[in-house]
């Protein structure tokens, strides 16, 4: 069954129809959680959906899903050269108050500097 699934979305042609499936799966797709969000970050070009389900899983379980949220926040840097829709990530991934532990979580948290970084850059 996880194969057929897996084949179909595949065809997936920019992240959405996968989203929806860990959306409307969750708890029963863990198994196959990292082909998934691998598919995401395969299909997804410019980083929406590895946004939304990096989000998704932070809030459904942090701890559980901390691999998969890490792949997706890496590939949506990655992706979201716009900066369209990493800014979400700040505050969904490091609390509303993350402007408060900016030098803490610099130090701490790569994936945290890196979107800091691009979201707010300093000097030209």
């Amino acid at each position: 069954m996880n194969e057929e699934i897996l084949k179909k979305l595949k065809k997936d042609e920019d992240g959405l129809l996968t989203y929806e499936y860990i959306a409307n799966n969750i708890g029963k797709c863990d198994s196959i959680m990292p082909e998934l969000v691998t598919n995401i970050i395969n299909v997804d070009r410019n980083g929406q959906f590895a946004v939304s389900t990096a989000r998704y899983l932070n809030a459904i379980n942090k701890e559980k899903y901390a691999a998969c949220i890490d792949m997706l926040v890496k590939a949506s840097i990655e992706k979201d050269r716009e900066h369209k829709y990493i800014p979400d990530l700040l505050s969904s991934l490091w609390g509303a108050d993350y402007d408060e532990h900016v030098a803490e979580l610099n130090v701490k948290d790569d994936n945290f500097r890196r979107i800091y970084k691009r979201v707010y850059p300093k000097g030209i």
